[in-house]
């Protein structure tokens, strides 16, 4: 029986061989022989075994275990087996990434994972090995009741399921207020819960994630964004490779993968399978990040190498063949179920203006995963269009993006920008709409949700098509309220002589006898206010609502206040209004904003930087 690789889940090590038998590793009846596993009080100082692996292709080989001793209480309720790995090439690698899971045999007998290994630059192959115990309780842990991505064996329910808005989040899920989703603070969050303790001398061995056809500047961006959780992106392809002689079904000591982004974009995580019963399976043998149930889809790995190096050895793979979801990501290990299916999206990339380049057209399949889904659409993104619009020339560009929401239709998004000597970094495109929106969908507190599709079209253009704000002079210092004083703007193109513009903003009636300070800001950095969602529809809606980018703003601060309030937007309200609008018997209210009178100027191109002036308004 074979078997595919899965790797999202641990973060580690793993060697293991595949048995062309599967049997399971519950103890024998009395009077029958002895049980297949064999327990940590069992186990002894230099007890010599073996253990399973693949070093290259699919298949498992066995290398020789030697026991240096027991750990007690390594983790809550959990031993930690050390051993020696004698072994030509393993003398050379130590422990290596991707090895996570490998099963060890003493005496004929499963011991458990080799999972864990000390700190970089190690001198000698000494791992850790998770006892086998923890893990098969892990692996027959059912799927709890109402894990809606595997209710039933599909990918989703035929329709969604409500919850409360403040009920219990799952773990991999973004801590904040509807409509504030941050992709790097969410990531930021998740690294605080879950990340291992550099502080401690044995840790799991990072799980490696490989990474293709994405460029230098994603590839950072990826190691930044999930390194923090135990995470080791790397270039080394990662796609789907040929099928031909990858085994049907996962194996003991086979690779075990998780494919996060398959396609023209892959990021493919790889890890090793300790035990499978019928058609589950553990491995890894620590957790990937520790998020308890989750869905992910995996997949049987091929190895192609070993690269050794001094900080920590790595194997090199790609996904071989599709199977089944990871289920389980718990202290102990992490659990693949074949007949499971995790849901995923399509995304497309289409780039118009990039004339001459060899790909305009980008197809992936992201895993839809609270956190994973939009970090691997940013990156995706990221790697596609660093691949396509790479150059170090001025550029505008227009990133225009369909979400097509189960349930909800397509919501339509846009993005723009000019950038000088090149796009932007892979970072910024994790603060595109595109990425917040799929963030808000997924973590959303009212409902569960499912994203259909992604379309993405990027428009460059390689020209400055900017003008800089240079400084701004005001004709009118002094006006009456309720009156218009004039501006006039200094603006600079990026080729030929400056241009004045003049403009005129209205003095509120409430500023008698005040200095007044006027803001002038682009206008693709103003969004209008927006009430607090309270529904997914709320939600997509306030994802629409965007200044339009070709203007000039021209803002002033008002002593009153402005307040979101049960899907309305009420600005310059006096204090008692907002007084009156709270209520005794609830702790939902008006939500308070900083009031602005805006006026709103349309310009032939973008505006670049920012001022400040001052005009004294007189009472009437």
């Amino acid at each position: 029986m074979k078997r595919t690789a899965l790797q999202l889940s641990a973060t580690a090590l793993g060697l293991g061989i595949g048995l062309a038998i599967v049997t399971p590793l519950a103890p024998l009846a009395h009077g029958d022989a002895r049980p297949s596993t064999i327990s940590v009080d069992e186990i002894k100082d230099g007890m010599k075994g073996y253990g399973l692996t693949v070093f290259k292709g699919t298949e498992p080989e066995r290398f020789d275990v030697e026991v240096v001793g027991v750990l007690h209480n390594f983790r809550p309720a959990q031993d930690l087996i050390l051993v020696k790995t004698p072994h030509p090439r393993l003398n050379i690698t130590k422990n290596v990434r991707g090895m996570s899971g490998s099963p060890i045999y003493f005496d004929g007998r499963l011991a458990g994972a080799y999972a864990y290994s000390w700190a970089m630059f190690q001198t000698e192959p000494v791992a850790g090995v998770t006892p086998i115990a923890p893990m098969l309780t892990e692996m027959r842990r059912a799927i709890p009741a109402g894990f809606w991505p595997l209710e039933g064996g599909g990918p989703l329910p035929t329709a969604p399921t409500k919850r409360a808005p403040h009920a219990s989040r799952e773990p991999t899920e973004f801590q904040g207020e509807p409509g504030t989703y941050d992709l790097e603070t969410h990531g930021k969050q998740l690294a605080a819960r879950f990340a291992p303790d550099p502080g401690r001398p044995l840790i799991p061995v990072a799980t490696p994630i490989m990474i293709g056809g994405v460029g230098e500047r994603t590839q950072a961006f990826a190691r930044n964004l999930f390194a923090p959780l135990g995470l080791e992106p790397m270039q080394a392809g990662g796609g789907q490779g040929s099928s031909v002689g990858a085994p049907e079904h996962f194996v003991n000591g086979g690779s075990l993968g998780v494919s996060l982004v398959s396609g023209d974009v892959s990021f493919f995580g790889l890890g090793t399978v300790t035990h499978v019963e019928g058609r589950k399976l553990c491995g890894f043998g620590h957790p990937m990040m520790e998020a308890g149930a989750t869905a992910l889809p995996a997949a049987i790995g091929r190895v192609h190498w070993i690269f050794a190096s001094d900080q920590h050895s790595s194997k090199i793979g790609e996904s071989a063949r599709p199977l089944g979801a990871l289920i389980q990501d718990r202290q102990s290990a992490v659990v693949v179920d074949e007949t499971k299916t995790a849901p995923t999206f399509p995304l497309t990339v289409e780039v118009k203006g990039a004339e001459g380049a060899p790909k305009t057209s980008w197809k992936m399949l992201v895993a839809e995963e609270k956190f994973m889904a939009p970090g691997l659409l940013a990156a995706a993104l990221s790697g596609a269009l660093e691949a396509t619009t790479n150059e170090r020339r001025d550029v505008s560009w227009k990133l225009s993006s369909k979400v097509t929401v189960r349930g909800y239709g397509t919501t339509e998004l846009e993005d723009v920008g000019i950038a000088v000597g090149g796009m932007p970094d892979a970072g910024d495109w994790a603060r595109a709409r595109v990425v917040r929106t799929v963030g808000e969908v997924l973590n959303n507190p009212w409902e569960n949700s499912h994203i259909e599709r992604v379309e993405t079209t990027l428009t460059v253009q390689y020209t400055r098509d900017v003008y800089q704000l240079r400084g701004v002079d005001v004709l009118d210092p002094v006006v009456d309220a309720g009156q218009r004083a004039r501006l006039v703007l200094r603006l600079l193109p990026f080729s030929g002589a400056p241009i004045l513009r003049t403009v005129e903003v209205k003095m509120p009636e409430e500023l008698a006898g005040k200095e007044v300070e006027v803001e002038i800001l682009p206008g693709y950095e103003t969004v209008p206010e927006t009430p607090a969602p309270e529904s997914l529809t709320q939600l997509l809606s306030n994802a629409t609502r965007v200044s339009q980018p070709r203007t000039v703003v021209l803002q002033i601060r008002l002593p009153s206040q402005g307040v979101t309030y049960q899907k309305h937007v009420a600005t310059r309200l006096p204090p008692f209004a907002l007084d009156a609008l709270r209520t005794q018997s609830s702790d939902v209210g008006p939500e308070a904003f900083a009031a602005f009178a805006r006026t709103v100027v349309p310009m032939e191109r973008f505006v670049d930087g920012r001022d400040k002036v001052k005009i004294k308004v007189r009472p009437r």
